[in-house]
């Protein structure tokens, strides 16, 4: 079963509801992801995001992913209890999911229980050895290194 390539790009970090959230664009197209989309999926973003707890550095990154077809899916990861991350999905595009129409800027909520595609999930790794390094580890969390640590552009595979 062959599947194409996904490139994977960083995209800064933005704040959003308390949190300052690490955002990371799969693609099949280079890492390009239409504006429109984009636009629609970070107004979406608030609606995944708990609220910040009072001993967990607000802190977490966003997975905005668009294939070939017609869907696109935003993925939100947020550190909470210190050590463990809470995932939150919408989709956009995709009745079957229960989406509205076939329109990839109407993101969902979804209620399925899934944490991502093998696309979604290749910062995981990445993002659970930074925070340790720079907020476990630590006697003061040191946030900002955090926030700098992001995997590097290249094929969402090899992450």
């Amino acid at each position: 079963m062959a599947v194409a390539e996904m490139y994977l790009s960083t995209q800064g970090v933005i704040e959003c509801a308390g949190r300052r959230v690490k955002r990371y664009h799969v693609s099949a197209e280079a890492g390009v992801i239409a504006g429109g989309i984009q636009d629609a999926a970070y107004q979406f973003l608030p609606r995944l995001l708990p609220e910040p707890d009072e001993v967990t550095p607000p802190a977490g990154w966003a997975v905005l992913f668009k294939g070939q077809g017609v869907p696109a899916y935003l993925v939100a990861y947020s550190w909470t209890w210190v050590n463990v991350v809470e995932c939150r999905a919408a989709a956009a595009g995709l009745p079957e999911l229960g989406c509205a129409d076939e329109n990839p800027e109407h993101f969902t909520l979804l209620d399925q229980r899934w944490i991502g595609c093998v696309w979604e999930l290749a910062p995981l790794g990445h993002e659970r050895s930074a925070w340790i390094r720079h907020v476990l580890a630590r006697q003061t969390p040191d946030l900002a290194g955090y926030l700098a640590d992001v995997m590097p552009d290249g094929n969402a595979e090899s992450g």
